[in-house]
C-alpha cells in the first residue's frame, strides 16, 4: 500500500504516519517526491483497509499497489530515481559511462586504466577483484590486493569505483574500498547475497540474469529497496539466446520496459552483451538511443594480453571514439555528456 501525504503535510505528521505503520508491525518507506511525500508499506500478508490510514492527519489517500515489486514500481514513485555516487548522478539527464578492465591484474595496469578512463570522459572506474568464471581454471581475481589497487587508482584520478562481490566474505572485504557494489548476472537471484549488499547502504549495481524476465529483475531489486536501500542501478548485460555470432543477445527491449514499469535508472553493458569489441560501440549508441541512463564497458590498456575478457575489451582509442560518438547522439534523446577533461 502507498500512503499519499498532503502537499502541506508537516514533518511531524509524516513521522506520525510512519510510527503508526510501524506500530502495526509493518515497515514504512518514506518516498519524497517533487511536490509531496509518499510512504510505502511492506510486510503485510494481506490487503490493508485504506480507511484506517486515510483518517490520519496529513494523509490524502491510501492506494493499493498492484505490482509484486511495490517499492520499485512507478506506481509508487512516478519521478525517476537519481542515484548519487560521489559527484556523479546516475539517472538524470547526464549520461553516465563506467569503464575499465574486466579484472584488476596489477597496480600498473589499473592505474593506467584509470588514467585512460579519466581522459576519455567516463565518470566511474570498473575492475574486478573477484571473478565468477565458467571454468575453475580461469583467472578468478586477486581479491583484497586488487581492491587496494583500484581504490588507490580511483582516488588518484578522482573516479568512483565499481566492483563485483560474489559472496558474504567478498562483500565484507570490498566495503571499505569501493563506492558501488556490483551484483553480477549469476547472482541476480542470490537473495541472501542481495540482502547483505543492501544492508551495506552503498549504491548497488544489479545486473540482469542471463534468462531473467522483467518481473524477476524488478523483484530482485525490490529485495534491496525493501531493506531500506533505495540506491539501485539496474543493468542489462545480455541474455542467453540462439545467436551463434555473439556471446549473448543484448536485449535493448528491456530499457523502455523498465522505464515504463519502474523509476530506477538502467544502464547497459554492451561488452558482455555482445562479447566482441567491434560490436560494443554500435550497441552502446543503440542503448543510448533506446533511453538507457548510461553504459558500463570493458576497456584494457592492452586487451590482447588481458587475463580475462580481452576479446570484448575496447582499446583505449576505441573508448575515446565511442564516447565522442555518444556526445553527438545524446542531445537527440534529451541527454548530455560532458566534454573530455
Amino acid at each position: 500500500m502507498l500512503i499519499i501525504m498532503n502537499r502541506e503535510a508537516t514533518h511531524e505528521q509524516i513521522q506520525n504516519v510512519v510510527a503508526y505503520i510501524e506500530s502495526l508491525g509493518l515497515r514504512a518507506h518514506e518516498i519524497p517526491g517533487e511536490s509531496r511525500t509518499a510512504i510505502g508499506i511492506t510486510g503485510n500478508q494481506g490487503a490493508l483497509p485504506a480507511a484506517q490510514f486515510e483518517e490520519l492527519p496529513g494523509v490524502v489517500q491510501a492506494v493499493r499497489v498492484t505490482k509484486s515489486f511495490k517499492l520499485v514500481s512507478r506506481e509508487t514513485k512516478p519521478e525517476d530515481t537519481i542515484v548519487q555516487v560521489g559527484d556523479v548522478r546516475i539517472g538524470g539527464t547526464e549520461l553516465t559511462v563506467i569503464a575499465g578492465p574486466c579484472s584488476v591484474e596489477s597496480r600498473e595496469q589499473i592505474f593506467k586504466s584509470a588514467e585512460l578512463v579519466k581522459r576519455s570522459g567516463a565518470q566511474l572506474l570498473r575492475g574486478g577483484a573477484f571473478k565468477p568464471r565458467t571454468s575453475p581454471y580461469s583467472f578468478r581475481g586477486l581479491g583484497k590486493q586488487a581492491l587496494d589497487w583500484i581504490q588507490s587508482a580511483g582516488k588518484e584520478y578522482d573516479l568512483p569505483v565499481v566492483s563485483e562481490v560474489v559472496d558474504i566474505e567478498s562483500c565484507e572485504m570490498a566495503l571499505p574500498y569501493v563506492d558501488v557494489l556490483q551484483v553480477g548476472a549469476r547472482n541476480m537471484q542470490n537473495f541472501t547475497l542481495i540482502e547483505i549488499v543492501a544492508r551495506s547502504g552503498k549504491p548497488i549495481l544489479l545486473k540482469r540474469g542471463p534468462a531473467a524476465s522483467l518481473d524477476e529483475l524488478l523483484n530482485a531489486a525490490e529485495y534491496i529497496l525493501s531493506i531500506g536501500n533505495y540506491n539501485v542501478i539496474l543493468c542489462e548485460r545480455g541474455i542467453r539466446g540462439f545467436s551463434d555470432f555473439s556471446r549473448n543477445t543484448l536485449d535493448l527491449n528491456i530499457v523502455p520496459a523498465v522505464k515504463e514499469a519502474s523509476h530506477l535508472p538502467i544502464i547497459v553493458d554492451p561488452s558482455h552483451g555482445t562479447g566482441h569489441r567491434k560490436m560494443v560501440s554500435p550497441l552502446a549508441r543503440a542503448a543510448v538511443a533506446a533511453g538507457a541512463d548510461g553504459l558500463i564497458v570493458e576497456m584494457h590498456p592492452d586487451p590482447d594480453h588481458a587475463l580475462s575478457d580481452g576479446y570484448q575489451s575496447l582499446y583505449p582509442t576505441q573508448l575515446d571514439g565511442m564516447i565522442d560518438s555518444l556526445r553527438q547522439i545524446a542531445p537527440a534523446v534529451g541527454r548530455t555528456l560532458n566534454p573530455r577533461p
